[in-house]
């Protein structure tokens, strides 16, 4: 089977409570948190600018996200956010990064190993010391909508399956974003028998929540244990 938009199915998928772990340091932005109208963003940030020249650097592209697709509201910015704020340095399985994705998983397990073997890679790259270095916070999000489905067993599949060659389902990334796709949905490749979701707009989700609060043990050759600060509960990362 070919890897072109043609050629891949298009599925229902409801996932409510999908799981997103991000970064704790990034705060939620005003803007997008705020019950405005999205219509009413470019000039309430023109106002804002006036008094705070670097209110950009927190909202990021505005846009990279067409008006009709913004979100607002309690949670938004979390949905937003990896829409506007994007890097060519920063790319992802399904974008080289000139344009965002925001990834999800199925469950909260799949989600843990997604997230550790990136902040592995950065952990290594920057020769960290061993200790609990970071911390992450859970969101809830619900996914119902369709998405391009590469979870099937077809061999044409295996390309976008690779653990570190991205070339693949970033090629077909683009093409599926540019013929009006919501995004795609694909085994995950860091847990066995889980299920992840790229989404191409931030519109495709919904209902954003605050789950647990997530610190990450280093032991300076890869995240070995994860911690919740609140209860002290405490896993250990199986190979």
């Amino acid at each position: 089977m070919s890897t072109g938009h043609a050629s891949i199915p298009s599925n229902p998928v409801d996932w409510q409570g999908a799981v997103r772990i991000i970064r704790s340091l990034f705060p939620p932005i005003d803007l997008f948190e705020d019950i405005a109208d999205p219509a009413d963003w470019p000039l309430l940030i023109s106002a804002e600018m006036k008094t705070n020249p670097r209110l950009m650097e927190s909202i990021g592209n505005l846009d990279l996200v067409p008006p009709e697709r913004r979100v607002s509201g309690p949670g938004a910015s979390y949905l937003m956010a990896p829409f506007t704020h994007v890097s060519t340095d920063r790319p992802s399985r399904f974008s080289d990064g000139t344009f965002g994705v925001l990834y999800a998983a199925r469950g909260f397990q799949t989600a843990v190993f997604e997230t550790i073997h990136h902040h592995a890679r950065f952990m290594s790259a920057t020769a960290e010391a061993a200790g609990w270095t970071s911390q992450f916070r859970e969101l809830l999000l619900d996914v119902e909508t369709a998405l391009h489905d590469v979870r099937g067993s077809d061999r044409g599949f295996a390309a976008l399956r690779d653990g570190d060659d991205y070339r693949a389902p970033q090629a077909l990334g683009r093409d599926l974003r540019a013929n009006g796709s919501s995004g795609v949905v694909y085994p995950s490749v860091r847990h066995d028998d889980g299920e992840c979701a790229g989404l191409f707009w931030p519109d495709v989700a919904s209902r954003v929540r605050q789950g647990r609060h997530l610190d990450y043990h280093w032991d300076g050759v890869r995240v070995d244990l994860v911690r919740d600060p609140v209860n002290g509960h405490v896993w250990r990362v199986g190979l």
